[in-house]
């Protein structure tokens, strides 16, 4: 484990909060400003129903936790026993809760429990899938910040159910300088700025701005190894190595332990589940894939009605 890391994102009330307002959007997709006249027109007032929610197909499971926000956010009284925990591994057709409670309300509510759950088991899988692809060679899988809008901290709590670390959470929390900072610069400034001229020119303002205080990582990204090169010898914390082959990210490796063997070293840039154990194998720390979120399938969950 590093010294120092991003901060990682467990089930807390500000998790809770985003699911909520996620919930007002999606019961305003569902409903507008009406009702589920199926389920009126075809389901007593009085009826009581009893639901178990299963997984169609193995996976790792995230978003169990988003159940009890939804029902209080519909104004459902209903009873949820959660099987499982997030983050836990299941089989096809492995029972993760049961739910009980007026059939109306249970009706009303069956899709979009279901696709909060699914989509979040999805990417808890997915994670889990490139975790175990790199399983014994140091590196450590990092999602990014290629999000579905809105959805960012719950995708990313999906991630570290299954496995992976979470990276920076927004532009608040950490100081990521990419190619285009870096272009700005050449292009704008009248004086060109190397790459570790930017990496001192950060931290000089991170020592004035938050003097004392803890931090936030100090990350930038180089296209080649001339970049590489130049940027150690100011010591950041991370080296983000783009769209690198295997052969170059052992070379950077090299460079980066007899120059400033403190830096750690972030492979990012097109890597597969194909590819990622052969990237892990070259010595870097950290890999980033973007796939972990913007690419991962729905696990395929139902409500079974009993």
């Amino acid at each position: 484990m590093p010294s120092r890391d991003f901060s990682q994102i467990t089930w807390n009330p500000e998790l809770a909060d985003d699911c909520r307002q996620l919930v007002r959007l999606a019961v305003r997709e569902d409903l507008g400003r009406h009702a589920d006249w199926t389920t009126l027109a075809t389901v007593s007032e009085e009826a009581q129903g009893q639901a178990t929610m299963v997984a169609r197909q193995a996976g790792v499971i995230a978003g169990l936790a988003t159940a009890p926000v939804i029902l209080a956010e519909m104004d459902i009284a209903a009873d949820w026993q959660p099987a499982l925990t997030d983050g836990d591994r299941v089989n096809a057709d492995q029972e993760l809760g049961s739910l009980s409670g007026r059939a109306r309300d249970l009706l009303t509510a069956e899709r979009l429990l279901l696709n909060f759950l699914g989509h979040l088991s999805g990417i808890a899988t997915q994670a889990a899938a490139y975790v175990q692809a790199v399983e014994g060679t140091g590196a450590r899988i990092y999602d990014t910040r290629k999000t579905t809008p809105g959805w960012r901290r719950l995708e990313k709590y999906a991630v570290h159910c299954g496995g992976g670390f979470n990276h920076r959470t927004g532009l608040y929390d950490a100081v990521l300088i990419k190619d285009n900072h870096r272009m700005y610069h050449q292009q704008e400034s009248a004086s060109a700025s190397s790459p570790a001229d930017l990496v001192t020119r950060a931290r000089d303002f991170l020592n004035q701005k938050l003097p004392g205080e803890n931090q936030p990582l100090l990350e930038i990204e180089v296209d080649n190894l001339e970049q590489l090169a130049e940027v150690l010898v100011a010591s950041p914390d991370i080296v983000m190595l783009d769209n690198m082959t295997p052969d170059q990210l052992v070379a950077a490796v090299a460079q980066r332990n007899t120059v400033s063997p403190q830096t750690e070293l972030e492979a990012s840039g097109g890597i597969s589940l194909d590819t990622v154990r052969s990237v892990a194998e070259t010595g870097v720390e950290r890999i980033s894939v973007g796939a972990l979120t913007h690419s991962a399938a729905s696990l395929d969950v139902a409500l079974d009605w009993n």
